[in-house]
């Protein structure tokens, strides 16, 4: 496998900016080409349930918690369950006090959300097409989904040299997987934020295909490794 020095960025605006800032803090030459692209949906709100009727919230990302606060100021007195420390903290920017991080994916934030007793909905506002299904892991409870954003394609070119590829999400490994051609993989290392993530990878002839021990972003700049230095 080549040393790792380039390394392209396939994540949406602006974590993507965000990522490349640690890369170069880290040595590498970042590749800023997003797979996908946030669409806020600007008429969710219209099937947004009654707010009154909400006792906290659940977000599984920074982006829900953007595209939602950008809708309305409400609920900020609400506790907010959020799947990671990137949305809790993201929460709490956009104005909500009680913002508790699951540290985790989709299956911890079910069980922080199970852990504290709540009498009331709880408003899931998220990605038009989810990446898990938080309602079906807690069929105990009243949990509403609430498209806030749309993740679309992009069709970017791939850049014209890179050593690694990170992939933030299954959405984005599927868009690559389908823009990919054969060669594309080949003396490369590919970096998954998760193992749903590397699974649209498995018919591409990447050297290595790594997986984060955790889906947050330190845990995937951890399993890229060190950089090979300047070229």
């Amino acid at each position: 496998m080549r040393p790792i020095r380039r390394v392209w960025i396939t994540r949406a605006q602006p974590g993507a900016a965000r990522t490349a800032a640690q890369l170069t803090a880290l040595g590498f030459q970042p590749l800023v080409a997003p797979l996908l692209a946030i669409r806020p949906l600007s008429e969710a709100l219209k099937a947004a349930p009654d707010f009154a009727a909400v006792a906290a919230l659940a977000f599984t990302s920074p982006n829900g918690v953007a595209a939602f606060a950008a809708l309305t100021p409400a609920l900020r007195d609400r506790p907010v369950f959020a799947v990671g420390d990137a949305t809790a903290a993201a929460a709490r920017e956009a104005g909500f006090a009680d913002a508790r991080s699951a540290a985790g994916d989709i299956h911890a934030l079910a069980r922080l959300i199970a852990a504290r007793p709540l009498d009331g909905l709880i408003l899931a506002p998220g990605a038009r097409e989810p990446a898990g299904d938080l309602p079906a892991l807690l069929p105990d409870h009243d949990i509403r989904r609430l498209p806030v954003y749309a993740a679309e394609e992009t069709g970017v070119a791939a850049p014209a040299d890179f050593d690694a590829i990170l992939l933030h999400s299954p959405r984005a490994a599927r868009a690559f997987a389908r823009i990919a051609k054969p060669e594309i993989a080949a003396n490369r290392l590919a970096v998954c934020i998760s193992a749903a993530a590397a699974a649209p990878l498995a018919a591409l002839s990447f050297t290595e295909i790594r997986t984060a021990d955790a889906p947050d972003e330190t845990s995937i700049l951890t399993a890229l490794g060190k950089s090979a230095g300047p070229v």
